[in-house]
């Protein structure tokens, strides 16, 4: 007989959708095999077959059956994560470089989000399936601050956030050459490579505004350590603006193509800094992360430079 749910609504559940409800409560299924089940007839509230976006009262019966096999694919994984500030609505992380944020295409495991479900036990009912949590991401060669969702409230909330900028994002990068002003803005639109692959380009397919601020912080004689401000998010917005700019950045294997990049050990972009205010409470949070080791020792073998 396969597993089955038989749960009671309280009085906090009242008013809930049923969909949200059950991600609640049903801990061992992700989201979308729960609308699934719900479509198929599969969940009744009050001896009912439901919809998903069903309120349910106080007292309100729900039903639910399902196979052993629809338990998520994602797995929680440990693995050494770096925690700046967490509590019941958020986390806020030290992504390193080398890691994948989600799943995707060859990237089934050893992904942030596996990571997170092992150190935040009951975040995977948080967000969209096989991204628990996850609210924006940082490339796979970039490291730096994230802040990731712990409670469905958070999640819209932030999600919210993003899509109407209030989240401040500042990265460290550094660029070949020396840029003509000490800032400045890049706003060219950012489109879908038309050489076709994941790569992204100011004269793509279905281009998209794009705003990208910087400042100077340091000249090198052939490099410029740069802070950096996307306005916009962007796939591989600061990498292709400043590719475009004829300042790539340093390490860049995909956007650089430059001989000198073999010389540094990876892409040297870091999301040095994260300003927003809490997505519950509203106070104003800020968190930072110095540049990783080995930037740090790239950026010293370039020797002293010049401030701007």
């Amino acid at each position: 007989m396969p597993p089955q749910s038989d749960l009671s609504a309280g009085p906090r559940d009242a008013g809930l959708r049923l969909d949200v409800f059950l991600a609640r409560n049903v801990r061992v299924l992700t989201r979308s095999r729960l609308k699934g089940l719900i479509d198929s007839g599969r969940v009744s509230v009050n001896g009912r077959a439901a919809k998903p976006g069903q309120k349910l009262k106080t007292g309100d019966n729900v039903k639910m059956e399902w196979d052993e096999d629809a338990r998520p694919g994602l797995r929680p994984e440990l693995m050494p994560l770096e925690v700046l500030f967490a509590d019941e609505h958020l986390a806020v992380i030290v992504k390193p470089s080398g890691l994948v944020v989600h799943p995707g295409a060859g990237h089934r495991s050893g992904t942030l989000a596996s990571g997170l479900l092992a150190r935040f036990p009951g975040i995977e009912s948080v967000g969209a399936e096989e991204r628990p949590g996850i609210v924006h991401r940082l490339d796979k060669e970039t490291s730096g601050v994230m802040v990731v969702a712990r409670s469905e409230e958070a999640c819209f909330a932030l999600q919210r956030m993003f899509r109407n900028r209030k989240v401040r994002k500042t990265y460290l990068g550094l660029v070949w050459g020396r840029m003509k002003r000490p800032e400045g803005k890049l706003d060219r639109a950012i489109g879908r490579s038309l050489r076709g692959g994941a790569a992204f380009a100011v004269q793509g397919r279905k281009p998209r505004e794009a705003l990208t601020l910087y400042k100077v912080l340091r000249v090198f004689k052939e490099h410029s350590l740069l802070q950096i401000r996307p306005v916009t998010g962007r796939t591989h917005q600061i990498r292709v603006h400043f590719a475009a700019a004829g300042h790539p950045l340093a390490g860049d294997t995909r956007y650089g193509r430059r001989r000198g990049d073999k010389a540094f050990p990876r892409l040297f972009l870091h999301a040095w800094r994260l300003e927003f205010p809490h997505p519950v409470t509203g106070r104003e949070m800020e968190f930072s992360a110095p540049l990783p080791v080995e930037l740090e020792e790239a950026l010293g073998l370039l020797g002293s430079g010049e401030g701007a």
